[in-house]
């Protein structure tokens, strides 16, 4: 049986993670929460890989080296193409191309295709290679017959396609490929999409190919308006690349950190940090935390105001930011406190403010349960909220 979809984005990968666990599907590393998950039969479903056509007239082919992908890493060099994965975390540039030495016979193919392969027979591909990509394969927690996809939540693969974009490395028509176990085609609600959400052409799994004949635009570059400076300092790749169409004469205005919080999905991903929202999470007592959410002294506090506290020491603000995007109770303006362990998230009117608070009963960032509660618009009190 498998698990059913709906909800936000994290309700799917959590639904998906628990049944691959307890039906016992999940294959090493385990748990499988918080990851691509590898899955018993993932060698399999990659043997469909090579009778692609788009496999066979694909010459440079890019993997994400997840487990479940270990076994067409090893098709693609065994199949004498050109192998590209990405960088880890993207923190020295975009990709590498693996390099097998001379004569290598199928066991050293094998060995090349895992990750301490990736470490001994790789060179980087730098921005100015001129590298195109024929085919591009990602793994995935979820997806849909339609196409649609769910990554685990940090947003690397969808940044990595639009980087590649930026550097002319793949077009709109470069087709792309996920590898998952059956449980995990499921339905996604299509309103749960986002522009610079990665959509797939192919789904591998252990007993079916699935062609999606899928037509949402891919992602078409990177939105420099939905990337943090945080993220900036951290991938240095992209920093260059900023630097490309800087000079190109682009719009490469980044997102402020405290901008208004409208609506719509800020788009860049959050790198460390997990969210959970547990089944039988206990409903703080509204009451006992009211007292304790006001404002510090001297701050005027609109009436439609939430607190959230007891916040990890190491949370970010796009850690809070990405669990309210998928609540869909994402605030007008969010003021963080991260040295007090709390943010305040400000709506239009208190039946905003009541809904935020409704649905964010029992969030997790990490392993930290939140507290949460509507702030007293008159309470002067300086200090933060419970468990901060």
């Amino acid at each position: 049986m498998e698990p059913g979809a709906g909800g936000s984005k994290q309700d799917i990968r959590e639904r998906i993670w628990d049944y691959m666990e307890s039906e016992n599907v999940a294959d090493f590393p385990r748990p499988v929460h918080h990851r691509i998950p590898n899955f018993k039969g993932a060698s399999r479903a990659a043997e469909h890989f090579p009778r692609l056509q788009v496999f066979r007239t694909a010459r440079t082919i890019k993997v994400n080296p997840d487990a479940p992908q270990k076994n067409a890493c090893f098709l693609v060099l065994d199949s004498k193409k050109t192998l590209l994965v990405p960088t880890p975390r993207l923190r020295t540039g975009l990709f590498n191309r693996i390099t097998p030495p001379p004569g290598a016979n199928k066991e050293m193919l094998r060995k090349c295709a895992t990750s301490q392969g990736v470490r001994d027979f790789s060179v980087p591909v730098g921005l100015d290679s001129r590298v195109l990509v024929d085919l591009v394969v990602v793994g995935s927690v979820a997806v849909s017959e339609k196409g649609w996809r769910i990554g685990k939540g940090e947003g690397y693969a969808d940044l990595e396609y639009a980087m590649m974009v930026s550097m002319g490395a793949v077009h709109k028509g470069t087709p792309v490929v996920t590898i998952v176990h059956d449980c995990q085609v499921v339905d996604i609600p299509e309103a749960l999409l986002e522009d610079h959400d990665l959509t797939v052409d192919y789904i591998l799994t252990p007993t079916r190919v699935i062609s999606t004949g899928c037509k949402r635009p891919k992602p078409a570059g990177i939105t420099w308006s939905k990337i943090s400076p945080e993220m900036l300092g951290k991938i240095p790749v992209l920093r260059s690349l900023r630097d490309r169409e800087k000079r190109a004469g682009m719009d490469v205005a980044l997102q402020a950190e405290h901008q208004p919080f409208l609506g719509s999905a800020s788009q860049h991903p959050a790198l460390p940090g997990t969210v959970r929202r547990p089944h039988n999470a206990p409903r703080p007592g509204a009451d006992s935390l009211e007292a304790a959410c006001g404002p510090r002294e001297g701050e005027d506090a609109p009436t439609a105001t939430v607190c959230v506290g007891n916040l990890p020491h190491d949370a970010r603000v796009r850690d809070l930011k990405r669990a309210l995007r998928e609540l869909r109770v994402a605030p007008l303006q969010l003021s963080w406190r991260g040295p007090q362990h709390r943010a305040l998230l400000h709506y239009r009117d208190l039946a905003a403010a009541q809904q935020a608070v409704s649905c964010l009963q029992g969030l997790h960032l990490g392993d930290s349960a939140l507290t949460v509660a509507l702030a007293r618009p008159h309470n002067k009190s300086p200090g933060g909220c419970p468990g901060s």
